[in-house]
Formats: C-alpha cells, structure tokens, sequence
C-alpha cells in the first residue's frame, strides 16, 4: 500500500502519544497497521484510552501489522520521499521509499486490544474549537494526583445545549461554559487529567470544524476528520462545587489584565521560593496594592490602577494558582470579588460571564 509521508507522519504522531509506556504487555507499546479494501487505519491503546486514524492510501493487499511505535516513528520521519510504501514481509513490516529501505521486526498482533465500539447515533455534535477551548481553560486547575480520582478529573457537564467544562484540585477551581451542542439532552463525566491532557492534543491537530461526542456508562468517545479518540471516564462524584462559590464580595476590585500579570511577574521575583503576593485593598483610600518579600531577595510594595469598592481586606495568596488562570479570559479587564479573610477570590473576566475562576488564599 502507499500513502504520503504527511499523512503517516500525522497519524503515528497522534497514536504514539496513546501507547502503553514501560508495559508488561509489549504488544502496548506497538502501534497496530490495518489494511483493508479502501483503507489504512492506525491504532494505539494503552488500555485506558485508545486511538484510530484512518489515513488515505492506496490499499493493494490487505494485511495486519504490529511494529514498536518508537521505530516506525522515527524511520518516517527520516525519510527523505514524500511518496512511502508499506507491505507485509514475513510478518515484518518493509518500509521503503526515494533510495530509502527499511525491515522492521514485527509482534504478533493477535494479542493487540480492540478497541471498544462506541454507538455515533447517541453522540452530541459540537464545535471542535469551542470545546477545545473550553478544555484547555481549565485543565490546569485539575490534580495531577489520582488519590481523589474526582480531584485527578476534568469534569464535563453536557445540558441544554451548554457543555460546561470544570476542574479542581481543592485549592482552586476553573470553569468554562461553551455553547452550541446538538441535541437537548444532558449528561455527564468525568475524564482522567492524563487523558484529558491527551484528547487536548489530539483536538489541536484534528483538521474538522465539528467533533462527535459519546458519552456512555463506562467512557468517552471523541470523533472527527477520521480520527476517534476512546477514553475510560471515572467512576467518582465531582464536588457540589456551586455550594462553595460566594453569591456577593465583601471587596471588589477592576483591573487591567496586563497590569495585574505584570505585578505578579515581579511578585514572582521578590518572594523568592515563598512565591506568596500579598493583596491590600482600601476602597474608601481608593488603594489596591500588591506586596512581597522574601529574605534573600528584598521586598516590594506596588499600587495598582483599579475601580475599588466594599470593605478593606488584606489577604494572601499563591502567586502561580492568580497566574494561572489568566490565558483563559479574553477580556482586557479583569474583575476580582473578594469574599472576607479566609475566604475564596473569585476572578472573572469583565466582558466574558463564560468563564469564572476561584481561589482560596494562604494563611500567612
């Protein structure tokens, strides 16, 4: 069979990603060549999630092949042609092009997994771009720890029309609500960190407008421009998280975005190792100033521009857990509502309501 050099690159490029890492099973570590009549399609797995790419090609025999992902990997990319050819030599895998020929050994794919079946028809249809973006606004504020598989989870909550996209690690917690799904109905899940962090991957190279989302009892499936994406879901209830979201601020504070990341850069630099900002807020004074110290490097004290308004409040907090967040809102201004000492910030930005992020402060 033959096919492009792009095309290949582009598909073992997403299923190396899926492989099994340092497996018992070496089967897992292989990706799976299968050619039927019309077409060639690229598999991975590593038992909780798996991946097909469908890659145009001109089949002449059909055939199965397993071969190590690493080396197929890096004998397409060295290829000079643009034009490769695939055939099955005795089980191995022959892959030649323009003065270039290549064996590679093979593993008897009998013992590779199938991947599970997902039913199209119960899928929800949405943009590729907004849940991406809807994604990758959050999935930093998930655990990278599976102690609390909820907590290790980016939540997804599909309901009428809206899919809202939550993670949390009890420390702070990212929302992100984006519009226009097919379909009425609702539903719900919970995908691992790591493998949210691949579907981020995979959605960011996919050359489709539209995706398909199933979500069934025991996983996710995500597909779109040939490529379908299965992952397990967790079996754990995501936090009430409504309940801790103050409904008024004691404090509220406007500021430009731009100024409020620059005081954090230097915040950044004056804590040293602490990496603590403190907030000063004296609304009747009109004051809002940031401060920090360390004792090997100094201290600082900024004001920053910003409408005020409530109560006074000092308080401190983590200055990556502030930082994180703010890639994630479009908005120039952003708008802070402080809830009392101890008690969370809530930052949003001020002309985006699709986005909201909560912080709980340090005690100092």
């Amino acid at each position: 069979m033959g096919t492009t050099k792009e095309h290949l690159v582009n598909a073992i490029g997403l299923a190396e990603r899926i492989t099994g890492k340092k497996e018992t099973l070496p089967v897992l570590s292989c990706i799976l060549l299968e050619a039927s009549d019309s077409t060639l399609v690229i598999r991975a797995t590593n038992l909780e999630a798996g991946i097909d790419v469908i890659v145009p090609a001109t089949i002449q025999d059909k055939g199965t092949v397993a071969v190590p992902a690493g080396v197929i990997s890096q004998t397409i990319r060295s290829i000079a042609g643009d034009m490769i050819t695939l055939k099955g030599s005795d089980g191995n895998l022959s892959v030649e092009s323009r003065g270039s020929k290549n064996l590679i050994k093979a593993i008897p794919h009998e013992e590779f997994p199938s991947l599970p079946v997902s039913n199209e028809k119960q899928g929800f249809i949405l943009s590729r771009e907004r849940f991406l973006a809807g994604l990758s606004a959050v999935i930093y504020a998930a655990s990278p720890s599976m102690i609390r598989p909820e907590l290790g989870s980016v939540y997804v909550l599909i309901d009428s029309g809206n899919i809202t996209v939550v993670a949390t690690d009890s420390f702070r917690l990212a929302e992100k609500t984006v519009k226009g799904v097919t379909k009425k109905e609702s539903g719900e899940l919970l995908i691992p960190l790591k493998h949210a962090q691949e579907l981020l991957f995979i959605l960011e190279r996919l050359n489709t407008e539209d995706i398909t989302i199933v979500a069934e009892e025991a996983q996710i499936s995500v597909s779109g421009a040939g490529v379908r994406f299965v992952s397990r879901v967790v079996d754990a209830q995501f936090p009430n998280y409504k309940e801790i979201v103050p409904k008024t601020y004691t404090t509220e504070a406007t500021v430009l975005k731009n100024d409020f990341l620059e005081i954090l850069r230097k915040a950044r630099v004056f804590s040293g190792n602490d990496s603590q900002v403190g907030f000063h807020v004296y609304p009747k004074r009109k004051i809002f100033s940031a401060t920090a110290r360390s004792s090997e490097i100094g201290e600082m004290s900024d004001v920053l521009d910003a409408a005020v308004s409530g109560e006074d409040i000092d308080i401190n907090f983590h200055i990556g857990y502030l930082a994180d967040c703010l890639s994630s809102i479009q908005s120039d201004s952003i708008q802070l509502g402080f809830s009392g000492a101890g008690r969370p910030l809530v930052i949003r930005g001020a002309s985006d309501a699709s986005f909201m992020y909560l912080v709980m402060p340090l005690n100092r």
